[in-house]
């Protein structure tokens, strides 16, 4: 006997409240993608450590996710798992941790993300020695590039392939990198390859710190996807989290009409948000989709769904949903 399709088994139960309102956002996202449509993912929180490249790189293969903004952190921690899985240290009752306790993962260069920690020597310091060459003969001969941009390289070279610890099938970065799919990350400075990068600039082994292009050129370069996609298709935007991932890329819209007063620029053709942030006074991860109506960047007709859970449980059956497992 077969085993039952993960669809199905949604499509039954999750029939009511935020479980309803997953599988109807994953309905709708499909629709969205069947009508020519293309969608743009703004991914926050730690998701890459959560390992949601297992799910979200065939997302990307399957040309089901078109263009990503993500966090620094994101970026860097897709590869980090990558190449250093089998050194990784989970923390199960994590909450249960002293100070002392905290000192200890600290001592042993485990950095604590929730329940997982990743080790410094074995992920960070291992992509730093191969990223720094990059950087620094970018930096020798005058080229300028983003940060997704010299991963994507690094990838492509095969340089990590002898440290990699899980198939690279799983990893979205790489996935990313085959399919040279369109990368945003504003604020990259707050990241640790962002910081070791300020490093390396302070300590001169870098002379010019904007060999790395910054997040203003990255918006300039998203004005211009959002411009000539939107020309053709319609374009969802489908965010896990709050934070500058989701407000950074959203706000292309309203600044295409209001700032450069370009006129016939289409909105936002579909959203959803998955967060667990509830409304408050002046909260962005928390507001409700309709609350962007007033800062041009949805319609009243644009399809809006927000799904308030944990992105780490509810995006992978998201993405079974539109993969049709």
């Amino acid at each position: 006997m077969s085993s039952p399709l993960i669809s199905d088994f949604l499509s039954r139960h999750f029939r009511h409240f935020n479980a309803a309102a997953l599988v109807d956002a994953a309905n709708a996202y499909r629709r969205h993608i069947e009508q020519g449509g293309k969608m743009f993912l703004a991914l926050a929180g730690a998701m890459s450590t959560a390992e949601l490249g297992i799910s979200l790189a065939e997302m990307i293969r399957r040309e089901k996710v078109h263009a990503i903004c993500c966090t620094g952190a994101n970026l860097e921690e897709d590869l980090f798992n990558l190449v250093a899985h089998n050194h990784y240290v989970r923390v199960p009752h994590y909450r249960d941790l002293t100070p002392q306790d905290e000192q200890a993962l600290f001592e042993r260069h485990l950095n604590r993300v929730t329940d997982t920690c990743i080790p410094e020597e074995e992920a960070m310091r291992r992509i730093e020695e191969i990223v720094l060459a990059e950087w620094v003969d970018a930096d020798r001969n005058g080229v300028r590039a983003f940060p997704h941009e010299f991963l994507y390289r690094i990838v492509r070279s095969g340089k990590l392939e002898r440290f990699y610890e899980i198939d690279p099938a799983d990893s979205w970065v790489v996935a990313a990198a085959e399919k040279n799919l369109p990368l945003f990350v504003p604020g990259w400075e707050d990241s640790t390859l962002g910081n070791i990068y300020a490093a390396h600039c302070i300590d001169r082994d870098i002379k010019n710190f904007n060999t790395v292009r910054c997040g203003i050129e990255a918006m300039m370069e998203l004005a211009d996807w959002y411009t000539n996609n939107s020309a053709v298709s319609s374009i969802g935007f489908f965010q896990i989290g709050g934070g500058i991932a989701g407000d950074f890329a959203i706000c292309v819209v309203p600044m295409l009409h209001q700032d450069l007063r370009r006129t016939g620029v289409p909105l936002w053709g579909y959203f959803c948000q998955i967060s667990d942030s509830t409304t408050s006074y002046g909260s962005y991860s928390g507001a409700v989709p309709n609350e962007k109506i007033t800062w041009g960047k949805l319609s009243v007709e644009t399809p809006k769904f927000i799904i308030e859970s944990d992105a780490s449980i509810v995006a992978p059956l998201v993405f079974a949903l539109v993969l049709g497992w």
